[in-house]
């Protein structure tokens, strides 16, 4: 059994300037992001110019922020946002959703690959390989300020988070650092190292993301506030999480009847 180590949220303090470990997450997050995006523009022959890359990290990020705080406050906390409307606007309280940040992304980068004459799937299939190096960033966030933790367990590698209980726990956070970050990001990198059709690279995304989390859901502790939607196991995490699986399966079926789409040099 191991105990949380308590981090400090603060990661450095430069008089009264205070740099905290989320917010150096999101910078690890989209700056990675960023980079990766570079390298892969120039493995794909004249996709992409460093301009398009830098507006293209900019909108995506401003859609997952954005969206990621609606989604949180419109999936999760629906009824204390009808009591106080203003909250939706406390972004220093702290909240975010990956499905509301996914869906801010979308929002966004259908509107940038317009403006750019691109289409939205050359665009969604050239920027998914590179989420889950955000969402890896953004779990460890999550251990390190001690959220989201897991259900109470018996297995060899619980972990006592003492500002919760003392009860033996899944890293659930770790969980996901792992599935839907590295393991995730491999899968989706290697894959889409080659040419493959039109919807692929996005389907897999989508399916794996919404496989990993559906799963660790089960390990995950339901949000208070909710609890189970359904059958004492459905969790709100699950139930957002359907749609994307489906989505990646018609995804991929409509792949395979695509030739091959990218251009790689």
């Amino acid at each position: 059994m191991f105990t949380f180590p308590q981090f400090d949220p603060v990661a450095l303090s430069l008089g009264p300037i205070s740099i905290h470990w989320y917010g150096i997450t999101y910078i690890i997050a989209f700056g990675g992001a960023w980079a990766l995006a570079s390298y892969r523009s120039k493995q794909v022959a004249g996709c992409w110019s460093a301009d398009q890359i830098s507006d293209l990290i900019f909108y995506g990020a401003l859609g997952a922020v954005l969206g990621g705080r609606v989604g949180y406050v419109f999936f999760y906390n629906f009824d204390r946002f009808l009591g106080d409307p203003l909250w939706l606007f406390k972004v220093w309280e702290g909240g975010m959703s990956f499905h509301g940040g996914l869906l801010g992304v979308l929002f966004a980068l259908f509107f940038y690959s317009k403006y750019l004459k691109k289409g939205f799937w050359e665009t969604m299939d050239f920027i998914s390989p590179l989420v889950p190096f955000g969402l890896g960033a953004g779990r460890f966030g999550n251990f390190i300020g001690g959220e989201l933790w897991g259900r109470p367990t018996e297995v060899a590698w619980g972990m006592v988070f003492p500002h919760v209980d003392q009860l033996p726990r899944h890293a659930s956070q770790l969980y996901e650092f792992t599935l839907e970050g590295v393991v995730l990001f491999t899968v989706l990198w290697l894959y889409s190292a080659k040419p493959r059709p039109r919807f692929a690279v996005t389907g897999l995304f989508a399916l794996g993301y919404g496989c990993f989390r559906f799963l660790i859901e089960f390990f995950r502790e339901p949000d208070q506030d909710i609890g189970f939607i359904a059958w004492d196991w459905l969790t709100m995490g699950q139930l957002l999480s359907m749609p994307m699986i489906i989505g990646g399966l018609i995804l991929l079926f409509l792949s395979s009847h695509k030739p091959q789409s990218q251009s790689f040099s």
